[in-house]
């Protein structure tokens, strides 16, 4: 396996065992993207093969960085870790620090001084000229704001890339100049096109509004808020999943292994110990599984209930009583009184405030017991042995 081969496979295994689900742009996708990007300029440069190898050596690990669960200078993280795996390939030293500068020309205003640095840049900015831009750039502003909080309406979202692919960002190659700025700027076109839309909409909806006054920063509370409530509540189910396989893994073997031993005269001593370690383990099961069980509250109430809007209709465990024709009134009615929408939406997040309360507390008596169990279990065993 030559050493590209190796590189990707190392990256793809760094991205798919570290990488946080969370980045929905930078990642192994991005990254291949970019690598094909660069081959496609070098078939029409003349690049030799031993540059060729250290762009792409430098593409595959030009984000492996944000592993670290941190955007800012994860280009430097990034060529520290090419660095340590060029070093255990017995690479010398002038060729990691070329492949490393490499790198650190992906920075984001960094101007390119040569050939090399001038493909890294452009290979890495190809997406700006792909007919999927928008999937793409609807990826990073996801991965913006589960990272950084950073949350964008359509407008300003767009406005943010128009300005970019307009005034701060260029191409540097003579293959890219030609063939990619002008499906860059069709792109840009396009944006401004849905932009200009997005803006005449929301005067036509202002113009119907009673109330001219819009406060964006709640709409984004909420937002974020739900964001940070449906993380929380993943990672307690991930960690339950995670006891419950170890318990049922550990409750196979002994059941397995242990169990039919324990008939014979010379393992008396073990019964306990090993009773003990089942015990715990399906204890601690019980208890995982009570904190990734559903609890759905169903609440009765009146049509008099809804008009005096002491339901939420943004719950399923309510509206799925309903008939159709009454949940879609109702929701229009909701629809036009903003006070309306925000004291469900508190009451939605409030319940959910009170399920992950339950999760974690759960979650908590769950890992107590797994420790305790396994220690009973271990020091039983340990008995049992120094005994005989």
């Amino acid at each position: 396996m030559n050493i590209l081969d190796k590189a990707k496979s190392y990256v793809e295994n760094l991205f798919k065992d570290k990488l946080s689900s969370v980045y929905f742009y930078h990642n192994f996708i991005h990254t291949s993207f970019a690598v094909s990007k660069a081959e496609e300029i070098i078939k029409h440069t003349g690049i030799s093969d031993a540059e060729r190898e250290k762009i792409i050596l430098a593409l595959w690990f030009h984000d492996v960085g944000f592993t670290d669960c941190n955007a800012e200078g994860h280009e430097k993280r990034s060529a520290e870790l090419m660095k340590d795996f060029l070093l255990k390939e017995h690479y010398p030293q002038d060729y990691i620090e070329e492949v490393y500068q490499l790198i650190l020309s992906t920075e984001k205003y960094y101007q390119p001084q040569n050939i090399s640095e001038k493909i890294m840049k452009d290979a890495d900015f190809s997406h700006f000229a792909s007919p999927s831009y928008h999937d793409t750039s609807e990826a990073l502003r996801k991965e913006w704001e589960l990272t950084g909080g950073t949350c964008f309406s359509n407008d300003e979202w767009n406005e943010l890339n128009i300005d970019f692919l307009k005034n701060k960002h260029r191409y540097f190659t003579d293959y890219a100049i030609e063939h990619w700025e002008p499906l860059k700027m069709k792109n840009v076109k396009k944006l401004e096109k849905k932009l200009n839309k997005e803006e005449k909409q929301n005067k036509d909806k202002e113009a119907e509004k009673k109330d001219p006054k819009s406060d964006r920063s709640v709409d984004t509370l909420f937002r974020v808020t739900l964001n940070n409530h449906t993380r929380l509540s993943d990672i307690a189910d991930s960690k339950a999943n995670i006891l419950l396989s170890v318990n049922a893994i550990i409750i196979s073997v002994c059941l397995s292994v242990l169990v039919p031993k324990l008939d014979t005269p010379k393992n008396v001593h073990l019964i306990i110990p090993t009773f003990l370690l089942l015990f715990s383990s399906v204890l601690t099961i019980v208890f995982a599984i009570l904190s990734t069980k559903p609890n759905v509250t169903k609440t009765h109430f009146t049509q008099d209930d809804v008009a005096r809007r002491k339901v939420n209709l943004l719950f399923f465990g309510n509206f799925h009583q309903m008939l159709f024709d009454d949940y879609q009134n109702s929701m229009r009615d909701m629809l036009k009184d903003r006070e309306y929408i925000y004291d469900s939406m508190i009451k939605d997040l409030y319940f959910l405030g009170k399920v992950l309360d339950r999760k974690y507390k759960l979650l908590s008596i769950t890992y107590t017991i797994f420790m305790a169990g396994i220690i009973i279990s271990v020091l039983a065993f340990g008995y049992a042995f120094l005994s005989l």
